[in-house]
């Protein structure tokens, strides 16, 4: 399926799709370090600019359209959020896209703080939105663990499937494929079959400090910023039985980054350790300084749950051809 990638940052999301068989045909982001990084990593047609300045007719046809509009308004962390967040209003910017150029789909992926904002009226004026436009519109927030990410990361994913298609033809989000291992002994009495969740300890087991390694990993740099633990976010101890907490991509008020803890707690991670924790491959080089890779790395989709709504669409798409021929 040919996609259209709005808001696409570092290309986490693209990636994963890409790795599902897609092929992205435009991007566009206004971050020049991560549109320079999704250029040397994933194709060159991504474009630096701002989306509100790009008619949709001079936009490629496309059998998708994804992205994941600016969240930092809707964040929990964010204590003024609000619906009057200019960057809230970003997501009908994406909803004009989709109108102008009806793809039989839209991903779009944004934290969970946006199913809370202003009571749960945005979320709800968002799917009005989408319908307007032609789009069953569905919901839903999922837990990255669960499906074998090494971070416990809560992300809301609206799906939207055009009107016009068939109800057997509507997206369907992918089943859990890990869960919490003490969950498992029941789980597996009720015969259902999971993986326990991925540990921070076990994804990172092979990775040497930056000290160690002689810069033969790429981006295996990491903040100096102290290691404290005062029992707030950025600053707790982590526990490398269990999957990561968050990777954040904002800062700590004092103009650093708020990277999290290494499971050994002697240091922060490293923009290295934090992608892999995001499922980026070892060979993905973050462009920028060291802030700015960190916020690219914690602005996006894990790569490989991105596939996996990757794999849906390309169902979906294989269907569409079965029966049609």
């Amino acid at each position: 399926m040919k996609i259209l990638s709005l808001f696409s940052g570092a290309g986490g999301m693209d990636l994963g799709l890409v790795k599902a068989g897609h092929r992205v045909v435009w991007a566009n982001d206004i971050d020049k370090d991560a549109v320079e990084t999704y250029r040397v990593n994933i194709g060159d047609h991504i474009l630096d600019g701002d989306i509100t300045k790009f008619a949709t007719d001079d936009l490629p046809e496309a059998g998708a359209v994804i992205g994941g509009f600016p969240c930092q308004g809707f964040s929990q962390a964010n204590l003024l959020r609000s619906l009057k967040d200019s960057r809230n209003v970003l997501y009908r910017e994406f909803c004009r896209v989709v109108d102008g150029k009806r793809p039989s789909y839209f991903l779009a992926e944004n934290v969970r703080g946006i199913l809370s904002l202003d009571g749960g009226e945005v979320i709800n004026k968002i799917v009005r939105d989408f319908k307007k436009v032609g789009y069953r519109v569905q919901y839903q927030l999922f837990n990255m663990a669960d499906y074998g990410i090494p971070q416990s990361r809560f992300r809301v994913i609206i799906a939207g499937t055009r009107c016009d298609l068939p109800m057997s033809a509507n997206f369907l989000f992918p089943e859990p494929t890990h869960a919490n291992p003490k969950k498992l002994p029941s789980l597996s009495g009720a015969g259902v079959a999971m993986k326990p969740w991925v540990s921070i300890g076990e994804a990172l087991s092979g990775i040497p400090d930056p000290e160690d390694c002689l810069d033969k990993i790429p981006n295996h740099t990491y903040s100096k910023y102290k290691v404290t633990n005062r029992n707030f976010t950025g600053h707790r101890t982590t526990d490398p039985d269990k999957p990561s907490p968050t990777i954040l991509a904002r800062g700590n008020g004092g103009g650093g980054v708020c990277a999290i803890q290494h499971p050994r707690n002697h240091r922060r991670m490293s923009i290295r350790e934090s992608a892999i924790l995001q499922t980026f491959p070892l060979n993905f080089v973050f462009k920028g300084k060291m802030n700015s890779c960190y916020r690219q790395v914690g602005n996006a989709v894990p790569v490989s749950f991105a596939r996996k709504l990757g794999e849906r669409l390309a169902a979906l798409e294989k269907m569409a051809s079965e029966s049609a021929t």
